[in-house]
């Protein structure tokens, strides 16, 4: 946890230099009010939610158990909210902690009132909601896009801001290609990223192919799924044995290349000697895989 709010804190500092506070670091949730700040009492009726929210699903059994534990010590951590005008103050890190409140019927929350702008706000919002390890794959490409969309930034700066590297933030991004109802899935936690990075490696011109594979996926393991998706891009495993000797080394280092890459691979391997072959269906496919190979 100590290494998280690290992260957080290196994040969040990253987003928003030009406009903190000297020594004030802005850290939404876990920060304590800073020197000059105090934590106010606000009623729960005079808060409005936060339209920069990422996340599209909360665990209704934690939730459960947080309202429990308001209701047995109090709100130990002050949300974080802005003014909003005529005596209403809009959230900004805490919903949760709000909706749990609510369900206790308490009347009251402690806050922390921060004057921020609608960028900052939201990009506060995105980096908090990325470092929680509940948020679903889906709520995190969303993040992700809108940080590259409504801010420009690139996936290395994206990936600088939130602690995450360049790969898994452009992976993360590819997941917004997948057909809606994988996505849905996706978002459902009926399947893992790990499930969805092998789906990527089917053709995306034939969504119809994805989304059969994704269904039988969900009660398979990652690895059960390789092998469904490799089944299903070579249906004559028979005409494929004789033109190519698949040691299992070279089937494993096949599999990595697949995972690495996210498309089709390849390896023609003879005595030592033989030929990689990548597949590419578009040109972003092949523009990232340049990316990734002038990268080592």
């Amino acid at each position: 946890m100590t290494e998280k709010r690290k992260v957080l804190g290196r994040g969040l500092e990253t987003l928003l230099p030009p406009r903190q506070i000297p020594n004030v670091p802005i850290v939404p949730g876990d920060s304590p009010p800073s020197s000059g700040e105090s934590v106010l009492e606000i009623p729960l009726d005079h808060l409005d939610p936060n339209p920069y929210q990422t996340r599209t699903s909360v665990d209704e059994h934690a939730l459960a158990e947080l309202c429990e534990s308001i209701a047995a010590v109090g709100v130990v951590e002050p949300i974080i909210v802005r003014p909003a005008g005529n005596g209403r103050y809009q959230i900004i890190a805490g919903e949760r902690r709000v909706r749990a409140s609510s369900m206790c019927e308490k009347a009251k929350i402690p806050a922390v009132v921060r004057q921020v702008s609608d960028q900052m706000a939201m990009e506060m919002t995105i980096v908090e909601n990325l470092l929680r390890e509940d948020i679903n794959a889906m709520d995190t490409a969303h993040a992700f896009q809108r940080l590259s969309q409504e801010f420009k930034l690139t996936q290395e700066e994206i990936a600088v801001r939130t602690g995450k590297d360049r790969a898994s933030v452009a992976n993360f991004m590819r997941l917004l290609k997948l057909p809606p109802e994988v996505q849905k899935l996706l978002r459902e936690d009926k399947l893992s990223f790990g499930h969805a990075k092998v789906l990527l490696s089917l053709p995306a011109h034939s969504p119809a192919v994805v989304v059969d594979v994704a269904r039988r996926a969900v009660n398979l393991s990652v690895r059960q799924t390789e092998k469904l998706v490799e089944e299903s891009l070579h249906p004559s495993p028979s005409k494929e044995k004789k033109g190519r000797v698949l040691d299992a080394n070279v089937r494993e280092a096949e599999e990595q290349l697949q995972r690495a890459l996210g498309v089709r691979v390849t390896i023609n391997d003879r005595n030592g000697q033989g030929r990689i072959v990548l597949e590419y269906t578009s040109l972003e496919d092949f523009d990232r895989i340049l990316e990734a190979l002038s990268e080592g």
